[in-house]
């Protein structure tokens, strides 16, 4: 039996996040300063809420557990992630905890964060993927909106994630029919957006790919793309080589056209500070991607990929 997990209810589409109602005594997370939250909470048209707006990215466990610890007496009614990966991650651990609603609101379109049961946090100064159902969003609210004003790298880096993500969740082992389906529209969906400049299906493509890969997982490209991050590279300027090499090392369907979109949107050569030798070790204690991957990986082939990054050999 195949089993697939998206959020209880999912509101798209032009003009959702001012559509959308919103719980009294909501706390509001999100890592962006008042003169932008002011204004995405203005959008939103919510009333009765808190703001808690000092998450940084790439949160710790630590920084939630404060979060926790200062609410948790509050009786709030539900927490809403406003923002990128890092805000919805830490309401999807923190609610858990608080056993409050879940109501994430995405305002960059890379993560699909809003669509799964993933969550990323750091322990020890190291990333680390959580995967639980009780991560799961009740509601989440996907709009264009945040398009507007969004700099361009960071919009790049975002589809560029999730584009990643369609291809490495089409791959995996871990897929059924459902799952590939969703995937291969996701990446049609984006690619077709990037190929022709139409960046308003962003978010939509994101959507798709988040149903797709969350409830099967990354692979490879992930895998690699980890130590890149660790270092400070951007996670979605990471996987523009990484997954790119990943689909050539796995043979996939996908390879052309990956490479296609990451040349079109001009992404730089990576460069690795650390030894490759240990940077491989790293990478092949990931099973979490390397198990699902579609073809089984030695640390001599992580190496010939993390070569074939730093020599552009793509």
């Amino acid at each position: 039996m195949d089993t697939v997990r998206v959020p209880k209810v999912i509101q798209f589409g032009e003009d959702a996040l001012s559509q959308a109602e919103y719980p009294k005594n909501a706390l509001v997370v999100t890592t962006v300063p008042p003169e932008l939250s002011d204004k995405w909470l203005g959008k939103m048209g919510i009333q009765d809420y808190i703001l808690y707006d000092k998450v940084q990215p790439e949160p710790s466990i630590e920084m939630v557990k404060e979060v926790i610890d200062e609410y948790k007496s509050k009786n709030i009614s539900a927490m809403i992630g406003l923002g990128g990966g890092s805000s919805m991650d830490v309401v999807k651990y923190a609610a858990s905890e608080m056993g409050v609603e879940k109501i994430l609101i995405p305002t960059t379109f890379g993560t699909g964060a809003e669509m799964t049961t993933y969550c990323v946090l750091k322990f020890d100064g190291k990333k680390k993927l959580l995967r639980e159902d009780r991560f799961l969003a009740d509601r989440a609210v996907i709009d264009s909106y945040f398009m507007n004003g969004t700099p361009e790298q960071v919009i790049k880096s975002s589809v560029c994630d999730a584009c990643a993500q369609a291809t490495e969740g089409y791959d995996s082992k871990l897929g059924n029919d459902l799952t590939k389906t969703l995937c291969k529209q996701a990446f049609d969906v984006l690619y077709d957006a990037i190929m022709n400049d139409k960046p308003e299906n962003y978010p939509y493509g994101s959507m798709l790919s988040g149903m797709g890969f969350g409830n099967c997982s990354t692979t490879l490209g992930h895998a690699l793309s980890y130590v890149f991050s660790n270092e400070g590279v951007p996670h979605g300027y990471s996987l523009s080589s990484c997954t790119t090499v990943a689909h050539k090392h796995n043979k996939s369907i996908f390879y052309d056209r990956f490479k296609e979109i990451i040349e079109k949107m001009g992404f730089d050569k990576l460069d690795l500070k650390a030894d490759v030798n240990q940077a491989a070790d790293v990478v092949m204690t990931d099973k979490g991607h390397l198990d699902p991957n579609p073809i089984p990986i030695s640390k001599e082939d992580v190496v010939k990929c993390l070569n074939d990054i730093k020599a552009g050999n793509l």
